[in-house]
């Protein structure tokens, strides 16, 4: 399973990366906000297995229509869709339990630190070149981290550190998605996605040995996200295949306003000061990291 760096992208191919990347972040910004409103109702795995049903009853129908179950990846991509599946079980059960657990927008804002974390990775396994400013702003970065996270104060959630192991999974996750050549297939890898994610459910509720009866509007509830996931799933894996993690990576802070804006109306959340301070100096290193790549790269 070597590493392989990707050719830079073109001006065209970047644009259209950043698309898929803001798309796909308004898709996990809904199913968060869903699973937060009718998850904890059923629990974790339960909702997850639901959840996770309804979307590979969509994904497959549209795979197949477009053909992208006609032939099985290259026996190089395997190792990389197992360490991406590894990466998505982890992001899926710590991301849930933080949502669960804390504010919409405080873990939105955590997961704000992963443009920084996929150029430290891009730098450091896959050949980029990051130079000491933009060292310095993934350090900025993490500061504004535990700004946010405020670790060893009185008011300090312990729950923010399942953000923050969702960070590293969603960065093996999505570096992984980028060694994947070019011949496997998108829709390919979201059935492979939600096949996995449906195992983990179903043998979490196994373990728990526990089923709560689902009503009406949760399992409407349940649709919704995995309609929003599949979204997030597709435009997330066709994005970061597409552009230069240096331009595409900063276009995932599109979640921190839907994420802010859900989380207003539909639990009346409102961001403490700590919060928005701890957002801003990530969302800044992130921008000034997104900056400086452009600079360099302009010569």
């Amino acid at each position: 399973m070597p590493l392989t760096v990707p050719l830079p992208a073109t001006k065209t191919e970047n644009l259209q990366g950043a698309g898929f990347i803001a798309l796909s972040m308004l898709g996990f910004a809904v199913n968060d906000a869903l699973m937060k409103l009718v998850g904890p109702g059923i629990g974790l795995f339960q909702s997850v297995l639901l959840r996770s049903l309804f979307a590979m009853a969509m994904v497959v129908v549209i795979a197949y229509a477009f053909g992208a179950l006609h032939r099985l990846p290259p026996r190089r991509d395997v190792g990389w869709m197992a360490a991406r599946a590894v990466g998505e079980i982890g992001a899926v059960v710590c991301i849930l339990t933080a949502l669960f657990r804390m504010p919409l927008a405080a873990v939105s804002a955590i997961l704000q630190t992963l443009p920084l974390s996929l150029t430290l990775v891009g730098a450091l396994f896959l050949g980029e070149r990051v130079g000491w400013r933009r060292w310095l702003a993934i350090l900025v970065g993490f500061v504004g981290v535990l700004v946010l996270v405020r670790p060893g104060a009185a008011d300090f959630d312990p729950n923010a550190v399942w953000a923050l192991a969702a960070v590293g999974f969603v960065t093996l996750r999505d570096a992984a998605t980028r060694q994947l050549g070019r011949g496997v297939h998108s829709l390919f890898v979201t059935v492979v996605t939600t096949t996995v994610i449906v195992i983990l459910g179903a043998l979490g509720v196994a373990v728990q040995g526990v089923w709560v009866p689902v009503d009406g509007p949760t399992l409407l509830g349940l649709a919704g996200a995995a309609a929003a996931i599949l979204v997030g799933y597709v435009f997330g894996v066709q994005g970061m295949r597409i552009g230069d993690i240096g331009f595409i990576a900063p276009f995932r802070y599109t979640i921190l306003i839907w994420s802010m804006l859900l989380g207003f109306l539909l639990f009346a959340e409102r961001p403490d000061a700590a919060t928005w301070l701890g957002a801003a100096i990530i969302v800044a290193a992130g921008l000034y990291t997104f900056w400086r790549e452009r600079r360099v790269a302009g010569g």
